[in-house]
């Protein structure tokens, strides 16, 4: 890596000061899961089984309006980027709006859960909790939207120190409370999955009300209007749907061909779920970081196209890729050459000879296609940040209808091939959507897109 290109405006240096904050911050969102997916999984087989796919498909109905609301983090940096200071409480208060009107969907759609894992086909004992854990996250989905939100007016601004601190406090309150409410220690009765949902809930609360005590101050109303800017702006709601609407599309589109293929592998069979449920788990500690390299960048590129310098932007985006290039070589090393340590973090479930076995061919996998999910999320940031968001939608449903869902019944249920046959399809997907978005970022296509009014 270039040593001129780290303290160049949109170097290493501006990315790793935005971006490792987020990274920390996701780190402890990333904890929160993991160490829930651990209790678990130490509970029993069952509660393990359970809680991936009940909550990849709570996450499904939820990222679409998570996916929208987030882009009040690209109006934010590219208004700062553009010094319209007093504009940037207005579009916040837009993107609270669609989030409360989230809340109200969200909750109502908690009573699909018994129809939806019907469908699934688990075992009896599987669905159960699939049910209970996915009825109890719904329930309190818009509290994860709404802070989701308000985060967009620290990470928009490059100010990703706070978003990472509220985060770690969320992350203290959550793995005791996760501990004690599965468990049932201390003055919490023993509730298994139920009691792994709703310490979830509660740690998104605090960190909701964390973020509204900071920015809803007289102090953050002189310079951003935070407080006058509350009232529904039409034209500035509209311009959140023209944009905020596909990047929500996108992540639900994603996400939809990651849950159906969660739900074609519970078809195989328990321990196949088990071991995809575990692998996945590990998946997600090496990769969520990326994400944060991701928002960085986004945050950046939209900055600077706010202020008109689109080659600032390409530099930017440069750097991130260059990071996350490396980042994931290393994770894919550590997956590959200690697969037996990080399967045993899960307990005797872990351990399991059978288990263990498909969980590190399974592991073979997630290394391979690693490092082109990092630079796909990059590029995928970039690309957001500029405001190329429809384009991204397009190819992403496109993919995930041509590369994930249709292959993955014709290989597994048609032909009968197995879990491995699911998984290649999985790498496909990735391989081919880092192509294509590499491609479209080189062809300069964005930077003739104008998101601010």
């Amino acid at each position: 890596m270039s040593v001129s290109r780290y303290a160049a405006p949109g170097g290493y240096r501006d990315v790793l000061r935005i971006s490792l904050p987020l990274v920390a911050s996701l780190g402890s969102v990333t904890v929160m899961y993991f160490t829930d997916r651990v209790f678990l999984a130490r509970y029993s087989v069952d509660a393990i089984a359970a809680a991936l796919p009940a909550g990849i498909a709570a996450f499904l109905f939820v990222c679409f309006f998570m996916g929208t609301v987030s882009y009040v983090n690209v109006f934010v940096a590219q208004y700062a980027g553009a010094g319209r200071n007093a504009e940037v409480g207005p579009a916040l208060w837009q993107g609270v709006w669609f989030s409360l009107g989230a809340w109200a969907v969200l909750a109502a759609l908690s009573l699909l859960g018994p129809w939806l894992f019907g469908l699934a086909g688990h075992p009896e004992a599987v669905r159960a909790q699939e049910t209970t854990y996915f009825t109890i996250l719904m329930c309190g989905a818009g509290v994860n939207v709404l802070e989701a939100c308000l985060a967009s007016f620290y990470t928009g601004r490059g100010l990703t120190r706070t978003v990472m601190v509220v985060n770690f406090c969320g992350m203290c309150l959550n793995v005791p409370l996760d501990y004690c409410m599965i468990n049932g220690v201390g003055p919490f009765p023993e509730m298994g999955i139920a009691g792994a949902a709703l310490a979830t809930v509660l740690s998104w609360g605090a960190i909701l009300a964390a973020y509204a005590v900071l920015i809803f101050r007289r102090a953050n109303e002189r310079e951003w209007r935070v407080l006058s800017g509350w009232r529904p702006v039409p034209a500035e709601f509209r311009r959140l749907l023209r944009f905020g609407l596909p990047s929500g599309a996108q992540f639900f589109l994603d996400l939809f061909a990651i849950t159906f293929f969660s739900f074609l592998v519970g078809r195989l069979g328990t321990l196949e779920l088990a071991a995809t449920n575990l692998v996945l788990s590990l998946n997600h500690l090496a990769f969520l970081p990326m994400v944060g390299v991701s928002v960085g960048v986004s945050t950046m590129v939209g900055q600077a196209m706010g202020g008109g310098r689109a080659d600032e932007a390409d530099f930017a985006a440069g750097s991130g890729v260059r990071l996350a290039f490396v980042w994931m070589v290393c994770m894919g090393l550590v997956l590959v050459l200690f697969p037996g340590p990080l399967l045993s973090l899960f307990g005797d479930v872990g351990r399991d000879p059978e288990l263990a076995r498909m969980g590190t061919r399974l592991l073979w996998f997630v290394a391979v296609y690693s490092l082109a999910d990092g630079l796909c999320m990059t590029y995928f940031g970039a690309l957001k940040g500029a405001g190329d968001i429809h384009y991204v939608m397009r190819v992403m449903g496109l993919a995930a209808l041509g590369m994930m869902i249709l292959p993955g019944l014709v290989l597994s249920e048609w032909l009968g091939l197995g879990v491995y046959s699911l998984w290649s399809c999985l790498a496909a997907y990735v391989f081919f959507l880092t192509w294509v978005f590499r491609r479209r970022w080189a062809s300069g296509a964005w930077r003739r897109i104008s998101v601010l009014g």
